[in-house]
């Protein structure tokens, strides 16, 4: 029996990764009923990743009320494993930017202390290891709400706490860590990102995430400073300086906040989350790996979802096919670097929209065509 590991991200306002996964294996049904399917919706640790994780079975969804970056009363959910008392919560739950209409946005105000409430709920449940996806968020405070939520007092020079947001930063003279929640020192904490950009400068959080979140020109220099400020007071207070490391500034400075307060570990998301579905396990014994997102280009290669799927099947010796909505400048580099094959699923010119509606369409008719492509004998015509 020839089988097929299904393993997308999702495609962006068009499928989740479970429903690009359903798409493909009703595609591919469709052209041989024989085919056995592995279900592996995948994501890179930003949006849709505890999804994928209940997805993929054996997690359990659990829905929290917190505070949205703007502070207002929202609803999150959390994805859980009871059996390894594990959580995987995702910053953009709780403060993701898609929560906040564009002209409520205000990177200024934006407070990071909805996730701290996540991580608090987790705790609540017995998690013992807790995985953050990092990205998506709305924040660029450096996790100072976050660490404000878990326990955390953060002191003007008067000794009172700050306002919320980067705008309180600026004011920030000292940090007291003596409230965290005890029980985040018996915890495993794992960041999950795809991006390694440290806290400041020209790749810091505020110069390179700063403009997508509302930040102007002449905001992201005073946005960059208050988070400098932070972190040096967070140096004098621990003795430890964080501000440089890889992934230090994914989800304006969460990453810094977790590695340094927190004693986090930080991964790329995508390892991660194949980890946690087992991926590698179903790949082991596949004869096609199918992974793909709404866009790839030669920026596939620096961590996103399909390239480290690919990186799984090459190492065991399976041909993979990256399926696309768009298939953008330098996609040859994935060739290059031993993907199978790199389809785009539109089948000619349209707009945007078009693209986004007809995307399960699109994606069972490309997923019929594979086993043509790869030969398989009992490949027919089909109608998907």
């Amino acid at each position: 029996m020839t089988t097929v590991v299904l393993a997308p991200d999702s495609f962006k306002e068009s499928l989740s990764a479970s429903q690009a996964c359903a798409a493909l294996a009703h595609g591919l049904a469709a052209a041989d009923p024989t085919i056995r399917c592995l279900h592996a919706p995948m994501a890179d640790g930003g949006e849709g990743t505890a999804a994928a994780l209940v997805s993929a079975g054996g997690w359990q969804e659990v829905a929290v009320r917190v505070a949205d970056a703007l502070g207002r009363p929202t609803e999150a959910t959390l994805a859980w494993d009871p059996t390894t008392a594990t959580a995987c919560l995702e910053a953009a739950q709780a403060v993701g930017l898609e929560r906040i209409a564009p002209d409520e946005r205000d990177i200024w105000a934006a407070d990071s202390a909805g996730v701290g409430e996540l991580i608090t709920r987790a705790l609540d449940l017995g998690a013992r290891r807790l995985v953050m996806g990092l990205g998506g968020s709305a924040t660029n405070d450096g996790g100072a709400g976050m660490l404000r939520a878990l326990g955390a007092r953060l002191l003007n020079a008067a000794g009172q706490p700050i306002a919320p947001g980067p705008a309180g930063l600026r004011d920030l003279e000292s940090i007291e860590t003596a409230g965290l929640d005890p029980r985040l020192a018996g915890t495993e904490i794992l960041l999950a990102t795809d991006v390694d950009n440290p806290l400041l400068g020209e790749r810091g959080a505020s110069a390179v995430f700063g403009p997508q979140k509302g930040a102007g020109a002449q905001d992201v220099a005073a946005l960059d400073a208050a988070l400098a400020r932070f972190a040096d007071r967070a140096a004098q207070h621990l003795g430890a300086d964080r501000r440089n490391a890889p992934g230090a500034g994914a989800a304006g400075g969460l990453g810094w906040a977790g590695l340094e307060f927190l004693g986090a570990g930080l991964r790329p998301g995508v390892e991660v989350v194949a980890e946690l579905v087992g991926l590698e396990r179903m790949i082991a014994g596949a004869d096609l790996v199918i992974t793909g997102e709404g866009s790839v280009d030669e920026q596939t290669l620096a961590g996103k979802t399909p390239w480290g799927v690919a990186r799984i099947a090459i190492a065991h010796r399976v041909p993979v096919v990256v399926l696309a909505g768009r298939v953008g400048q330098g996609w040859q580099r994935l060739l290059e670097s031993g993907i199978s094959a790199v389809l785009p699923i539109v089948p000619g010119p349209c707009t945007l929209a078009e693209a986004l509606d007809e995307g399960e369409e699109n994606l069972r008719r490309t997923a019929a065509m594979l086993p043509g492509l790869m030969g398989w004998g009992s490949a027919r015509p089909h109608s998907p």
